[in-house]
């Protein structure tokens, strides 16, 4: 099996697929593989946090041209996992320079499925391109084809939680990977201090209870599957929820805007955590810390987000930390390698990402007595 993640975030995913039981991992570009039963296909897609999708590799093989690409998947045994009343669409990646468009290559092997029903069945399933009952995923590198299906259907960074965003919201899968990478395990206090949508404080809360990150999920694509264990799949579920924990710390998010914070408040309501999060209306450079041990973890606002004077603005977030955060480690993520330097300190550890297409930068800064951290040159 293979399971798809953003660029950074690889071996944080091998480490989750590990603990949770899968075997012979290997870490790829973007991407992680590894065996595992129908069983830890359900398992996998209902609680990896750093996860964007979960594929099924079904066949592979050699194909020199879009005739030959035709061929073979016609041959391949399609009535094993889609009904004819089903409806499906092409997912294709294509690297080749026998195979130059993609949506071609897409086309062909759709019509090999529909043909291949067709005579054998009398009857088709249809494409769907919106909200299809089975994906297929096509990858063409060279004259190697790779084809699979998707478990998951919608990215898992949809998590079901989420009523609202602001601008420039980091989503689900980022947010669990940054904390992840950040090392937050549930021990301690974690605070977000610019937290817009809330979006970092359920995934810190749902990590520190151990909650599946697909709890709030309605379907995924295997359960369309001819081969779906209902049972089996129940018995996941009830087996994942019996491993919730107790969380004894604080999670605690600010935003200057008031209308934010109520988007947070809906978000963390609709999760069912408000219980474990607290979100206050505070302007995080007017804040003291409340509480030891603390993780700050913060995705500071683009400046179409909000109207900020850069330099001065990223020089306050190293004034506050200094000053206010005594004995705190913080980690924050940005775009803007310039204003970096206007912290004044010196990172501990700074990591290349991407937020979508955005190249950018997480970072981690020890404070140690007020007023003291690690200086920037």
């Amino acid at each position: 099996m293979q399971a798809k993640t953003f660029f950074g975030f690889e071996e944080i995913l091998a480490r989750e697929i590990q603990q949770l039981g899968g075997a012979n991992v290997k870490v790829r570009n973007r991407l992680v593989e590894f065996d595992g039963d129908t069983g830890f296909l359900y398992k996998a897609n209902y609680s990896l946090r750093t996860a964007i999708r979960i594929l099924k590799p079904i066949a592979r093989f050699k194909a020199k041209d879009e005739q030959e690409l035709y061929d073979r998947c016609k041959e391949y045994h399609w009535e094993n996992h889609i009904r004819e009343t089903a409806t499906f669409k092409i997912d294709a990646t294509v690297n080749s320079p026998s195979f130059k468009h993609s949506h071609f290559a897409a086309l062909r092997v759709k019509d090999a499925i529909a043909d291949r029903f067709t005579e054998r069945k009398g009857k088709r399933p249809s494409v769907e391109k919106f909200n299809p009952d089975i994906v297929v995923n096509l990858h063409i590198t060279h004259n190697t084809v790779t084809l699979s299906l998707d478990s998951s259907g919608e990215p898992l960074f949809k998590r079901g939680y989420r009523q609202e965003t602001g601008k420039a919201p980091l989503n689900e899968v980022m947010a669990a990977g940054l904390l992840k990478m950040a090392g937050w395990d549930g021990k301690g206090n974690f605070l977000d201090p610019m937290c817009g949508s809330g979006t970092l404080l359920i995934e810190a809360a749902m990590i520190a209870l151990n909650l599946p990150a697909q709890l709030h999920r309605k379907h995924f694509t295997f359960e369309n599957w001819k081969d779906f264990d209902k049972d089996l799949w129940n018995k996941i579920r009830s087996t994942r929820l019996d491993r919730v924990t107790d969380f004894h710390g604080k999670i605690i998010g600010y935003d200057i805007n008031q209308l934010m914070v109520k988007v947070a408040e809906r978000n963390i309501a609709a999760a069912d955590l408000s219980e474990f999060i607290d979100v206050k209306q505070l302007n995080f450079f007017q804040s003291q810390k409340e509480f030891s041990p603390l993780l700050i973890i913060f995705n500071p606002p683009y400046d179409e987000r909000m109207e900020i004077k850069t330099q001065d603005f990223y020089r306050k977030i190293g004034d506050t930390l200094k000053q206010n955060y005594p004995h705190t480690i913080a980690w924050f993520i940005t775009s803007d390698q310039n204003a970096i330097r206007e912290v004044g300190l010196r990172p501990e550890t700074e990591i290349k990402l991407y937020n979508g297409k955005i190249e950018t930068h997480f970072l981690k800064y020890e404070i140690y007595n007020a007023g003291k951290g690690v200086e920037s040159n």
